[in-house]
């Protein structure tokens, strides 16, 4: 990016926020290293009366918000234009200027004259709007996540800040599906039902459904707390049962979720959801040892054998491994597939959540639906070669 052209932006850029026109500043069409980055956005906030600017980083799947102060925002912006970006765009109440480097090097600075613009409001501290309310949950009392005026306790905030996020990534996904598909539900290894609780108050209070969910737990004291809550709660359409994911019957299922489920109990609830053609299947799984087992027995010489001599890069190559190969077995069977991170909460790592959302079944493209599952078939064989895998426990349920 030419010196001359960004050092007018970066002067512009802090005669705003002197001035008080500053809206906001942009960064696009990203060229540099840091994967996944497609975009930034930067707009002023108030923290504790001190003024920062708020960094909005867009990644293909997530979004990422850091707040910096002035001094070094403005370092920042201006590396991040020496390194990658090659379009900023600076608004303002007064103009909107551009400085853009073209694919043939060249660098352009442009200026619109606007009319006058509102400056955005920087409060930062507004409250976050929850999907699950606090107020009159009688399930959030039982659970030791409110007092009985609905007041959070201090030790159960990231609780609670988990139930919502959870929810509302289950909300995001339940749109992409027909109105009224979510008839029944199915939460494998639903624990304490913490989870279970806040997405049937979503689908009856928030969403107005008729929909009958299950908890299915192997411990019989979580079994009848939970049952017992949901009394409480006159839920009458929520059940919690005994049980594990491999013996329990789930033809009926329109969304099957299981969040932790170790190992090959992942694959247990993924084979369920498989068969009952659930429109909707969303897991979190818990440890890998299964395919790890089969890369460490085979020890293939490969590409990544200088990383998985070590025991923790090798545990991280077969929880990918493992998880990648899920996606391409819900694929073959036409799920469109979702892969990303879910933070269940401050304390706790980052889960990746895999997401098969069914697709329309149709007579046409029967040929090219015939040569993807042939695709997808020799992607799974080929990998296996490679990291010496004899069997992936999902593919052996299926028969594949």
């Amino acid at each position: 990016m030419s010196t001359q052209h960004l050092e007018k932006l970066i002067l512009t850029l802090n005669k705003s926020l002197i001035d008080k026109t500053f809206i906001k500043i942009s960064l696009g069409n990203y060229k540099g290293t840091e994967e996944y980055l497609k975009q930034i956005l930067v707009r002023q906030v108030l923290i504790k009366r001190e003024g920062k600017l708020a960094f909005t980083f867009r990644y293909k799947t997530r979004d990422v918000v850091k707040n910096y102060s002035i001094e070094e925002a403005i370092t920042l912006i201006t590396e991040y234009l020496q390194s990658g970006f090659k379009i900023a765009t600076l608004f303002t109440t007064e103009a909107d200027l551009i400085l853009e480097e073209l694919n043939n090097g060249k660098v352009v600075f442009r200026e619109n004259k606007t009319s006058s613009k509102e400056i955005p409001s920087v409060d930062h501290d507004k409250e976050k709007i929850r999907l699950i309310k606090p107020e009159s949950k009688p399930y959030l009392t039982e659970l030791k996540i409110t007092d009985a005026e609905g007041k959070v306790f201090k030790n159960a905030q990231d609780k609670y800040r988990q139930i919502n996020q959870y929810v509302e990534i289950l909300s995001s996904l339940i749109k992409e599906l027909p109105v009224g598909t979510i008839k029944n539900v199915t939460d494998m290894g639903s624990g304490k039902g913490y989870l279970t609780f806040a997405l049937y108050d979503y689908l009856h209070s928030v969403l107005n459904l008729e929909t009958e969910v299950v908890g299915v737990e192997y411990r019989q004291d979580m079994v009848d707390l939970c049952n017992n809550v949901a009394k409480k709660s006159a839920f009458n359409k929520l059940k919690f049962v005994q049980g594990t994911i491999e013996d329990y019957n789930a033809d009926n299922v329109n969304l099957l979720i299981a969040l932790h489920a170790c190992d090959t109990a992942t694959d247990d609830a993924i084979f369920k959801g498989i068969n009952a053609n659930a429109e909707l299947i969303v897991v979190a799984p818990c440890c890998h040892k299964q395919i790890r087992r089969e890369i460490e027995k085979n020890k293939v010489k490969n590409d990544v054998s200088f990383l998985t001599k070590y025991g923790i890069f090798l545990e991280r190559q077969a929880e990918m491994v493992t998880d990648g190969i899920r996606a391409l077995i819900l694929e073959y069977f036409g799920y469109k597939t979702k892969v990303f991170e879910f933070i269940s909460d401050a304390h706790t790592p980052k889960n990746v959540l895999i997401v098969g959302i069914k697709g329309k079944d149709d007579e046409r493209n029967k040929e090219q639906k015939a040569k993807n599952k042939d695709d997808i078939l020799q992607k799974i064989k080929a990998s296996k070669e490679y990291f010496g895998i004899g069997y992936h426990h999902l593919e052996r349920l299926l028969e594949l």
